[in-house]
């Protein structure tokens, strides 16, 4: 998953949902998720827990 930084408001919620806290704010204050460490959520929920969340249409996407 990755998060479109033009779209992301910096609110947080979807970092404390990560269950493997692969969502960080980065230096510019924006949230950036962690592709190593990005599993989809899966084996946790049935679909990824960040986009469920973000409240922004398209803000979190799967990865290229």
């Amino acid at each position: 998953m990755k998060i479109d930084p033009e779209l992301c408001t910096s609110c947080g919620d979807c970092e404390p949902e990560c269950p493997e806290a692969a969502i960080k704010r980065n230096k510019m204050g924006l949230y950036e998720i962690i592709a190593d460490r990005c599993t989809e959520c899966e084996g946790h929920f049935e679909m990824p827990r960040c986009e469920e969340v973000c409240e922004v249409d398209e803000c979190v996407v799967p990865a290229d």
